[in-house]
């Protein structure tokens, strides 16, 4: 059974362009395997994610973020049975917000900035649907 499942967490300490790749490499190489793919988008040291995937496996993974100290205020915004992946062809793809038009943003939540804790979980999800839709997620295909 496949489901997606989005979340939105802090960085523990302050986030560098290499944490960011790292996160990214570590993705690519590992969820390949355990058949989730998804997409991240990261805004300072705000961090929203989509997993898709088998339940178990997409639920362990979701489990080891949880417990990840390099992340605070992990929040789970939404959790589906899905019939088909959304982002199937990344392994880990990447929003890069510097490139998003601030209107994209203001039209899911009360500021142009990313909030994910301040947005219900439907919002999130269209926003990084809408992004992937208009070529804003980028990185390598799985």
């Amino acid at each position: 059974m496949l489901v997606r499942l989005l979340y939105a967490s802090r960085s523990a300490t302050p986030v560098t362009p290499e944490a960011t790749e790292a996160i990214l490499a570590q993705s690519r190489a590992h969820n390949p395997a355990l058949g989730i793919t998804g997409v991240l988008c990261q805004s300072g040291d705000i961090f929203l994610q989509v997993l898709e995937g088998g339940r178990d496996a997409v639920n362990r993974l979701y489990n080891q973020i949880v417990r990840d100290p390099r992340h605070q205020d992990v929040s789970l915004l939404h959790y589906e049975e899905i019939a088909e992946r959304r982002f199937a062809g990344w392994t880990m793809g990447v929003v890069n917000l510097a490139k998003v038009n601030p209107a994209i943003l203001l039209k899911y939540a009360e500021t142009n900035s990313l909030d994910p804790h301040g947005m219900s979980g439907h919002a999130c999800l269209a926003l990084l649907g809408e992004l992937f839709e208009t070529a804003q997620v980028i990185g390598r295909a799985g």
